[in-house]
């Protein structure tokens, strides 16, 4: 997650050992920092044009991965015996300006686009219009009935737009019903469209604020300024609100003052058990756009080395192959592609040479599933819709391992993963970094809500054992201080921006070194006759339960596992 600090010393090389990126134990002599890079550097080339999904970028991305995976020694496993599955999607893209202003008590005042907010809209119509519709405030939008929590308590919102806050209230106190610090769902962006949609309200506006959402407008205006994208839903216009967006806090502010309220005010109030929504007395929006809808086909990329004697048995290595293409709001430079190298072209970079390491070995007892997954940036799509239709039976895979967004920043003490799963996983990954003198680190920074952003959610939500591992913090030159520095950076300055490309300075003995903690794992589990599991108390447990019978003990286990 982070970028470059200080400049590499090859005599780090000695001074810290421990970091080097041997090949201990490793076949196809082991992880290579040249075939890393180079993956890095053609992903995430301006050829490439910023790897967004139905694009031409995205032709040049599944042909590259493809490739490289029968180069590795994999098989297809995709749809008929080829590379790919087709991914259906609707693609949604605003034409046109887009109009919008506020009015209160008579007085109205234009909202600009991009600066003062950003819109999008999956709903199928082709226009969105809503003219002078009130503007009623939901606090952070929850309706949470096993904490007894209702934001929407005898609010009326149908038909309205409904202002709301990122995060969850806990956030600033760290205490309270969601469990402090740590976001759950209810704090997700997606969650709070969901749920005014199900109220019946028209519209919806998050106002933005960089340190509960985790980053800054320039995301969030990138992130709406290209097209949309959805699986097909034939409940499509009950699912989608008409309009969704996010608001500057500025915008609230003054919104807020003109209808009587102070803002602040609202805010703290909306962080307290009991809080009551109201309407901003007086308070209308209005905006007009149109929109394009399509059908479109995007791909995950599939690749198979097939286990033995435990062949049914999967394992699966996952990880994004998109970004956002090019962007209207180019940078200072002119530059307007969205290359991704850091996120994700480094996962991908991983999993092909995960796949040419494994394959110069004997096979796994249990399969593994080489897999690059479209459409993360839109919502998990590719992955959620790997797990409406699998290639591979899920009650028989026995875990994801997904990878995010690799360091370039230098070595570290440390690994990672993504939120506090409750799962054996994290255990065993424990163990794995152990094997190369490193240790793993929690999430340090549950607030952002990293567990629900990324694709192994959607194979948790299903029940299979998941996680995402990124890259640790105590940086060997610097520490953690280091560490935070430069990942405050990467996300102000490149998340999601022109700025993340690769750059041939980078100095690739971390993700060498996180990659090689990943195939610790990864072995591990593919070589075990035990299941990863979810913990007592995971909200997933239940569902992994159900397919309890369809996973069987063989009858000798094979190498020690880690679960």
């Amino acid at each position: 997650m982070t970028m470059r600090l200080l400049p590499v010393l090859a005599s780090l090389l000695t001074v810290f050992p421990s970091a080097s990126p041997a090949s201990d134990g490793l076949p196809g002599e082991g992880i290579s920092a040249d075939n890393l890079a180079r993956h890095i550097r053609t992903l995430a080339s301006d050829e490439f044009e910023g790897r967004a999904p139905a694009t031409a970028g995205e032709a040049k991305t599944v042909d590259y991965i493809s490739a490289e995976f029968r180069k590795a020694g994999l098989v297809p496993a995709g749809d008929n015996g080829t590379w790919t599955q087709q991914v259906t999607l609707v693609r949604s893209e605003i034409q046109g300006e887009v109009n919008a202003s506020v009015t209160v008590d008579g007085n109205k005042r234009p909202l600009v686009k991009d600066e003062d907010l950003a819109v999008e809209s999956l709903h199928p119509d082709p226009r969105v219009d809503l003219r002078d519709v009130p503007l009623v405030f939901a606090g952070y939008g929850i309706s949470a009935p096993e904490l007894d929590w209702d934001d929407y308590a005898g609010l009326d919102v149908r038909d309205k737009v409904v202002v709301v806050l990122v995060n969850d209230p806990d956030f600033e106190s760290g205490v309270g019903r969601f469990g402090g610090k740590a976001m759950t769902y209810y704090g997700r962006w997606t969650y709070k469209y969901e749920e005014a949609a199900r109220r019946g309200a028209a519209g919806a506006l998050i106002v933005h604020e960089t340190a509960p959402a985790a980053y800054p407008w320039a995301t969030v205006r990138n992130g709406r300024n290209g097209p949309q994208f959805d699986i097909v839903r034939e409940d499509a216009a009950g699912y989608h609100l008409r309009m969704r967006g996010w608001i500057q806090r500025t915008v609230a502010e003054r919104l807020f003052a003109d209808s009587g309220f102070d803002f602040e005010t609202a805010r703290r109030a909306a962080q307290q058990a009991g809080f009551k929504g109201h309407a901003l007395a007086g308070a209308t929006i209005s905006i007009a756009f149109d929109v394009k809808h399509d059908q479109v086909r995007t791909r995950n990329v599939a690749g198979l080395l097939a286990g033995s004697p435990q062949a049914e048995q999967t394992v699966i290595v996952s990880g994004h192959w998109d970004s956002f293409g090019v962007t209207p709001n180019a940078g200072p430079d002119g530059d307007a592609i969205i290359n991704g190298a850091v996120d994700n072209a480094t996962a991908i970079a991983s999993m092909i040479e995960l796949a040419r390491v494994f394959a110069s070995d004997k096979p796994p007892r249990r399969s593994l599933l080489f897999l690059a997954l479209a459409a993360e940036e839109s919502g998990l799509l590719g992955a959620r819709y790997y797990v409406s239709r699998p290639l591979r039976p899920l009650p028989t895979t026995a875990a994801v391992i997904n990878m995010e967004m690799w360091s370039p920043d230098g070595p570290t003490r440390d690994i990672s993963s993504w939120g506090l799963g409750k799962v054996s996983l994290e255990r065993s990954l424990v163990e794995a970094a152990a094997r190369d003198g490193r240790t793993w680190s929690p999430d340090d920074n549950l607030e952002a809500g990293l567990f629900y952003r990324a694709d192994h959610f959607a194979f948790a939500q299903a029940g299979v054992p998941a996680i995402t591992i990124g890259p640790g913090m105590d940086m060997l030159e610097g520490g953690i201080s280091a560490g935070k520095a430069a990942r405050a950076d990467y996300f102000e300055k490149r998340y999601h921006q022109p700025g993340d490309e690769f750059d041939d300075s980078w100095d690739m003995r971390g993700p060498v070194s996180d990659t090689q903690t990943v195939y610790r794992l990864v072995h591990a589990i593919a070589n075990s006759g035990e299941w990863p599991h979810w913990d007592e108390g995971s909200e997933f447990a239940a569902e992994r339960r159900r397919s309890d019978g369809e996973r069987r003990q063989p009858a000798a286990a094979g190498a020690p596992g880690s679960e």
